[in-house]
């Protein structure tokens, strides 16, 4: 049994790892069709039904893993959805078929390894089911559940219609597991990644799922506490109408018992009267007669009266399933509100998502023009090289210009100092006309040089005029990217509103339900007005400004309409609200002049 679990539990962490690594790739979304995920059941089916016990019945025997999954319904109440989905399912007719499609459903939800969290958790119910040396039973189940943690950053997106989950074959596959040594190593530095990236993910997704039910728990407490406190209203109130009803009762025996003894006094008298006189009894019989109808009638009245007060009784009953109805509706208006705001949620993560993006163009700028700066600097340094190549030719020509003057100069000397040797000097001067040609070529060539250098510094020029060109560019880059941030700080900013207006939503949510039953006695007072919905209403009747999700709109409890928060931030008491209520400005002053010409 020992080496049965330690197997299985690699097998687990085997089929974990290949799941997330490979649906990485894919946009970590996932279809039924999808091998890994096939190959993740048939091992968690198999973890399941380690150590099963056999139970016995008239049909046969049952070896299921469904039986123990059936117990996460009553004690996780959330999961009654999936068990109801289940068991609707018509083409399920095996445990087996059902199990798996509870697995289905659980992963979809990315809650498993909650449930099976809270089934580990429960022990002493899992030994009906599992032996006590089943993977389920020792902490080997534990160290599955936490690897099972990491799949809820997977979209897993599975169709159970028209899957035949009853006759499927749960054999392993063992060569989707089966890598070269080469891959291994490659892999390394993308599994850090991945796995830094499933962690933040994994993180953010129990930060959610925390918020969410805390929420959900806050909310639930809320209602409970104000029907609670709404009953004990609407029960103190029927116990005081029945104690006046029973009042009335005992006041109408009273008054009973009364005529009652006056006709009895009555009749005593009129018995002593007939002793005494036959004949004024016979004339005074028709007097009693009437008496008698007189008290016939005021009985038939009492009769009704009582009928009457239980037909109020029937009525105050009426009124308070009428008040139950009312707050289921109130409560569905509450889950439809709750939809608005996860709405408004997911806007805010598309603004984020674009938030990201500026911020990476704008670090795709930045380098862009780091490389140009660069560009730059190497420009620079070519066009100092080809000044100083410049230099030194300009020097070659002073000292070339400088050795044909000498020579000039020798020749006079010479002529002056011997006349007598023209041929000599003849052939002297032959040579230093030689030599002159020669200095002449290598001028022209230096020329060519210079021009050649001209050219290349004027080619050098336009390159630097280029560069400049592509430094305005740069500013203009800059100046874009200063916009950007800009924009971004002008987002940051909507983002904050946004919160702020969803943190208001939140306030006003919770003081909703408190003020529907103000806003009932408003509708009971206006009569004549109209209370606009929030759908025909897409501007303030004031100021005429949209509105938004920052600029939130806000009932007049006097007129009805609706406005934005400045033009309904006044308050008054009104007849039919105990305590002041938002008025529009022109109510506000309506009213005042109101009190005021009431006043005095």
């Amino acid at each position: 049994m020992m080496e049965e679990r330690s197997n299985l539990m690699n097998m687990m962490k085997l089929s974990i790892k290949v799941l997330i690594q490979s649906a990485l790739s894919l946009g970590r979304s996932l279809d039924a069709d999808y091998a890994p995920l096939q190959q993740f059941f048939v091992v968690m089916e198999h973890c399941l039904k380690h150590g099963l016990k056999v139970k016995k019945s008239f049909i046969g025997q049952n070896k299921s893993f469904f039986g123990p999954l059936e117990l996460v319904e009553k004690l996780c109440p959330e999961a009654s959805d999936i068990a109801t989905s289940v068991k609707n399912l018509p083409e399920l007719k095996t445990a087996v078929g059902r199990g798996r499609a509870w697995l289905y459903l659980a992963l979809m939800q990315k809650k498993l390894a909650d449930y099976l969290k809270v089934l580990i958790d429960n022990k002493h119910l899992l030994s009906e089911f599992y032996e006590p040396e089943a993977l389920m039973m020792e902490e080997e189940g534990t160290v599955i559940v936490g690897l099972l943690v990491g799949l809820n950053v997977l979209d897993a997106n599975l169709c159970l219609k028209g899957e035949d989950l009853d006759s499927q074959v749960g054999v392993i596959d063992f060569s989707l597991y089966l890598k070269d040594v080469q891959d291994i190593d490659g892999d390394r530095e993308h599994e850090r990644i991945t796995d830094v990236l499933d962690q933040k993910n994994y993180v953010e997704e129990l930060n959610r799922h925390l918020s969410c039910t805390v929420g959900d728990l806050q909310a639930k407490i809320d209602c409970l506490e104000k029907t609670n406190s709404k009953l004990q209203e609407e029960l103190s109130a029927a116990t005081d109408r029945i104690d006046s009803l029973q009042e009335e009762q005992r006041q109408l025996k009273e008054q009973n018992e009364l005529i009652r003894e006056r006709s009895e006094k009555s009749v005593e008298v009129t018995k002593q009267d007939t002793k005494v006189e036959l004949e004024t009894y016979k004339q005074t019989r028709q007097g009693l007669d009437e008496m008698y109808s007189d008290v016939w009638k005021q009985l038939k009245e009492e009769k009704r009266v009582r009928m009457e007060l239980e037909k109020e009784l029937e009525l105050q009953i009426g009124m308070k399933a009428e008040m139950e109805i009312a707050m289921k509706l109130l409560e569905k208006d509450t889950h439809e509100k709750q939809d608005a705001l996860v709405a408004l949620r997911q806007q805010l993560e598309e603004v984020k998502a674009i938030n990201l993006q500026m911020f990476h163009k704008a670090q795709n700028a930045e380098s862009c023009l780091q490389q140009k700066n660069e560009a730059i600097t190497s420009y620079e340094g070519k066009t100092s090289q080809v000044m100083s190549a410049m230099k030194e030719m300009e020097e070659r020509l002073q000292h070339s210009e400088k050795a044909r003057q000498r020579a000039e100069e020798r020749n006079n000397k010479l002529k002056q100092e011997f006349g007598g040797k023209v041929e000599t000097l003849q052939q002297q001067l032959s040579q230093l006309d030689k030599q002159c040609s020669s200095l002449e070529r290598e001028l022209k060539s230096e020329k060519e040089q210079r021009q050649a250098l001209q050219k290349e510094l004027q080619q050098e020029k336009d390159t630097a005029s280029l560069l400049k060109a592509e430094l305005h560019q740069v500013e203009g880059l800059k100046k874009e990217l200063q916009k950007l941030y800009e924009k971004k700080e002008e987002l940051q900013k909507i983002c904050e509103e946004q919160e702020q207006a969803l943190q208001e939503m939140g306030l006003h949510l919770s003081q909703s339900k408190l003020k529907m039953e103000d806003i009932k006695e408003v509708n009971k007072a206006l009569k004549g007005h109209t209370w606009l919905k929030d759908d025909e209403a897409t501007y303030c009747k004031q100021c005429e400004k949209e509105f938004s999700i920052s600029r939130r709109k806000h009932h007049c409890r006097n007129c009805g309409h609706i406005f934005c928060n400045t033009c309904s931030s006044n308050e008054l008491a009104l007849p039919s609200y105990p305590r002041p209520v938002r008025v529009c400005d022109a109510c506000h002053t309506l009213l005042l002049q109101r009190y005021s010409s009431s006043s005095s």
